[in-house]
């Protein structure tokens, strides 16, 4: 199978928290949960697009992410499970679902993240995404992604079979989708149908309202352990049967429903095969355990935790300064002096983001092992920083660089190098990412212009930088900077090691 199937919608950051009650509160008679276990997972569209992943075609999701820890860890778990982001600057905070439960059960969900915002703009290359996907998943979570003019406009063009996830909150799906998967309470809800009558009879009017106003092809309501029902073409309804019934956490099951159609209908399946596949996974997957089973865990990465040090506010950044009639990107925000410790971690990295942004400023980011810390180094940050109005530094982990240079290296830990770095006066903010390449920090930070010394080429006819590909999902660029002929830390390495000096610090 070739193509790519692009997942369109709002993205939240589900943490499901497992514990123990044993006790009530003493002032208050409420349960007293005693936290075990706290997993995290991408939820909404994010989910969805998890669910599409790695079954043979590539996975695409575009949505919004905040500047914050919690856009960071969503773009690392995306990333991490073969999903291609693309995403649009959202405004304020990245929401959240927190559950805590015990034995299986929810006793509270907390919500936060305030209000939705209307996401930013789409870049050029998620307006051709759409145009050439193989299949479009509209996850609707009622965040105004869904909504956004663009991509709306996008939608109504392409010629790509459309599945639309609705959500009460939501818009109507643009005409012509092939198929509109609701629930039996939204479909009631947004098909404007009275209650009366039985449960089929209700969904099957509910559905055919919901065809009619919307133009769409065909209309699913799912009807949770009873399987779903399709209206589409004729006048009598298809009932798809659930294969078995069974007890168990229910969410994210409709976000396995929609997926698995869409998936289908890539592969060029009737809309009623792709109905009857996403009953039989959609059953499945909560007969199996439901997203605690069915979603992998990826374990808490420097790019998030900053590094093992405290979390700080950022520094307080004034406006941005031109050189008059200079290009857009080149000029200062003047930074407050702080100590380096405030210039770690996502946090400190999405605030410095966020403030140039909403100045009017050009964001800048480069990345590397920086082992050694030299003066070819400086240079290239030097340089970096002189392209825009911030410098975010992205460092591998211990771990990364031991996986892309051997056991013998890093020679100065993460936290030491990060520390270093963070002192310069040209480097704004740090981050460290434990995976083998940047992407999933710049899949969140959107730098507008990503960096990196004059080694990795000169330019002309060669080829582009690896990480061009992802710069151009939002619009940004990548360049080389001249890099100082003889700095290099392997050759620093060998060197020491001929004289019989010891390199770099304690591990």
């Amino acid at each position: 199978m070739t193509g790519t199937v692009v997942v369109v919608g709002d993205t939240l950051l589900d943490r499901d928290v497992e514990g123990v009650v044993n006790r009530l509160c003493p002032d208050s008679p409420v349960p007293v949960l005693d936290e075990n276990t706290s997993v995290d997972r991408p939820g909404g569209a994010g989910l969805a697009a998890l669910f599409a992943a790695n079954r043979g075609f590539e996975v695409a999701l575009v949505t919004g992410l905040a500047d914050d820890e919690g856009g960071a860890r969503l773009s690392q778990l995306l990333t991490a499970a073969g999903v291609q982001v693309y995403g649009l600057p959202l405004p304020g905070a990245t929401p959240e679902k927190i559950r805590l439960r015990t034995r299986g059960r929810v006793l509270l969900r907390h919500d936060r993240g305030g209000p939705a915002g209307p996401p930013g703009e789409p870049a050029d290359a998620v307006l051709e995404l759409l145009a050439g996907a193989a299949a479009i998943l509209v996850s609707d979570y009622g965040r105004g992604v869904a909504r956004h003019p663009t991509l709306r406009s996008a939608l109504a063009t392409t010629t790509a079979p459309i599945v639309w996830d609705p959500h009460p909150r939501g818009p109507a799906a643009v005409p012509g989708v092939r198929l509109a998967t609701p629930n039996e309470g939204e479909a009631r809800e947004l098909g404007g149908v009275a209650p009366g009558g039985s449960r089929l009879t209700v969904a099957s009017r509910s559905a055919q309202a919901l065809r009619e106003r919307w133009r769409a092809a065909a209309v699913a309501v799912t009807l949770g352990g009873d399987g779903a029902l399709l209206r589409h073409a004729g006048s009598t309804p298809l009932m798809v049967p659930a294969p078995a019934c069974a007890d168990g956490d229910t969410c994210g099951a409709g976000d396995r429903f929609a997926a698995t159609a869409t998936l289908a209908l890539a592969e060029g399946a009737l809309v009623s095969e792709a109905v009857q596949r996403a009953v039989v996974e959609a059953s499945g997957y909560v007969a199996g355990g439901g997203a605690a089973t069915a979603v992998p865990v990826l374990a808490a990465s420097p790019s998030v935790a900053g590094s093992g040090l405290p979390p700080a506010a950022a520094p307080p950044i004034g406006r941005v300064v031109r050189d008059g009639g200079a290009a857009a990107g080149r000029g200062t925000v003047p930074i407050a002096a702080v100590d380096w410790s405030d210039r770690i971690g996502a946090r400190a990295a999405g605030d410095v983001v966020a403030r140039v942004r909403a100045a009017g400023g050009t964001v800048v980011a480069t990345g590397g092992c920086f082992d050694l810390l030299h003066a070819g180094h400086v240079a290239t940050l030097e340089a970096a920083r002189q392209l825009g109005d911030c410098l975010v530094v992205c460092v591998n982990s211990d771990d990364s660089v031991a996986g892309l240079k051997g056991p013998q290296r890093p020679l100065v830990r993460h936290a030491d190098r990060a520390r270093l770095l963070a002192a310069l006066g040209c480097v704004d903010a740090v981050v460290v990412f434990d995976e083998s390449t940047p992407h999933a920090v710049l899949s969140w930070l959107r730098p507008d212009v990503w960096v990196k010394g004059g080694d990795y080429g000169t330019g002309g006819d060669g080829p582009d930088l690896p990480e061009a590909d992802i710069l151009r999902r939002w619009g940004g660029y990548t360049v080389v900077v001249p890099y100082l002929d003889g700095r290099s830390t392997t050759r620093m390495i060998a060197a020491a090691r001929v004289a019989g000096r010891p390199v770099g610090g304690a591990r």
